[in-house]
């Protein structure tokens, strides 16, 4: 059955304002929360992107468990979304609730390690292979750092990220390759210290040419990148891409950092030993902990040593890097429990096939109703686009957004019991998802649909 692909504008926001008056009306408690918290707090959110969600306010959380979050008007959702991958061991796992409750009865930070510290060590370099690792509370200040070490033992003053890339609030990263070669301040980057050209190359992913070319000037410290991009859909590495990238970083005497906050969907060491990625320096957070704040640096030996020898670098009290929480005893108690007991091996044996069940159902969806839509995935993540073939870089995804198709997708599940991130058209499998909550979001997905297109249910069956 042909339907066509255009989607009718004026139908979509006649849908958009219906399924946004019935928020409003199934969410009392919520807008009253809101309309309170407004006085006090910028947005009336703790933070200001949880203005994003698509009702216009965001639901208030009275709870969550496992692969379930219910709020304080007593609705129970599906999460696909999991704290944006904070939450993709699920919410509050029983063996991490159980350990941070422990170490917080014992002491929470004490300026001092514990065994616990030791143990993570070990588990980490077995996991991606790195041997030296120290501890942030965020994968954001696990990047800061990564980046003023390279910086200092290469004495090379500027780094390489790729447009569109999200490596947390870190200065050096909100930058676009601009137009001939150039690299511009990415829109809305919010008060930029100086222009961003002056510390930052920004090439597009996937282009080799263009990175050996960067590289060979000769200024770049190291190149920031995640194994495949996660901030405007998720990008794929071309075959042959990440061998050319540590190849030509090599050969040009720059260091390479490999970030696996969100691409820690891969597996249980993530792309690095999925893939046999080799960086020198690799940064993670979010879902180590279970959501407690924590992140992670892990360093070679080799730049360990160049790190450690280098006598005009205070890197114990002033030189910007760590902070007097960071590695503290609960984040080290929930990471080990995280990673002894919940994602495991076995749990990505349940979650992988999670997400290609998730994949699988939009792309029957796609085909029954001839959308020129993608869905890619990694791991036990997916993420569909609105165009026929996966972007090749950030670029290209970013063109293909459509906030309003977007805004529209998400509250209509949201009213349904299913929850995605706002941010994105991304969902994350836990150890707790079941095949019962994918399926209900491929049935609420095609009802949107069906809705869109002006179908009923005997016509889509037609």
């Amino acid at each position: 059955m042909t339907t066509g692909t255009v989607i009718d504008r004026e139908r979509l926001a006649s849908l958009t304002a219906a399924e946004l008056e019935r928020f409003i009306e199934a969410n009392p408690t919520s807008k009253e929360l809101y309309e309170r918290a407004r006085k006090n707090l910028v947005g009336g959110v703790p933070m200001p992107w949880m203005m994003r969600w698509a009702g216009g306010f965001p639901v208030f959380a009275a709870e969550a468990s496992g692969a379930r979050i219910t709020d304080v008007d007593g609705h129970t959702y599906v999460d696909l979304c999991l704290g944006d991958t904070g939450s993709m061991p699920g919410h509050s796992p029983e063996p991490v609730a159980r350990a941070v409750a422990e170490q917080a009865a014992k002491g929470i930070t004490m300026m001092l390690p514990t065994e616990d510290a030791a143990w993570v060590g070990e588990e980490l370099h077995r996991r991606f292979g790195l041997e030296r690792w120290f501890f942030t509370l965020t994968a954001t200040d696990a990047n800061r750092a990564a980046l003023r070490i390279c910086r200092q033992i290469t004495e090379r003053p500027k780094v390489l990220v790729y447009s569109y890339s999200y490596h947390g609030s870190v200065d050096e990263t909100f930058a676009v390759a601009g137009p001939n070669g150039t690299t511009v301040s990415r829109e809305g980057n919010v008060g930029p210290p100086v222009d961003p050209s002056v510390t930052t190359v920004a090439i597009e992913f996937n282009d080799i040419d263009a990175l050996e070319q960067a590289l060979a000037t000769g200024e770049i410290a190291c190149v920031l990148a995640e194994p495949a991009m996660t901030n405007m859909g998720i990008v794929l590495p071309e075959p042959g891409y990440m061998e050319a990238l540590r190849e030509l970083t090599r050969k040009h005497g720059t260091l390479l950092i490999i970030d696996e906050t969100h691409t820690f969907s891969a597996g249980p060491g993530g792309c690095t030993k999925a893939w046999g990625l080799e960086p020198d320096l690799f940064t993670i957070g979010k879902a180590i902990g279970s959501g407690v704040p924590a992140g992670a640096l892990g360093m070679t030996v080799e730049v360990t040593e160049r790190m450690l020898a280098d006598a005009e670098a205070d890197y114990e009290d002033t030189g910007g890097v760590g902070g007097t929480l960071a590695g503290n005893a609960l984040s080290m108690a929930a990471i080990r429990a995280t990673l002894s007991d919940v994602l495991t091996e076995e749990a990505f044996e349940l979650t992988i096939p999670l997400a290609t069940r998730f994949s699988d159902g939009l792309h029957g969806i796609f085909e029954k109703y001839e959308l020129p839509w993608n869905v890619t995935q990694l791991g036990s993540r997916a993420e569909y686009r609105f165009e026929p073939d996966p972007a090749l870089n950030g670029t290209q995804a970013h063109d293909a957004s459509d906030p309003e198709l977007e805004r529209f997708l998400h509250l209509h599940a949201l009213n349904r019991g299913v929850m995605i991130t706002p941010f994105h058209n991304m969902a994350l499998m836990s150890p707790s998802t079941t095949e019962a909550d994918v399926d209900r979001h491929t049935e609420v997905f095609e009802e949107a649909v069906r809705d869109l297109l002006d179908l009923s249910s005997g016509q889509a069956e037609a």
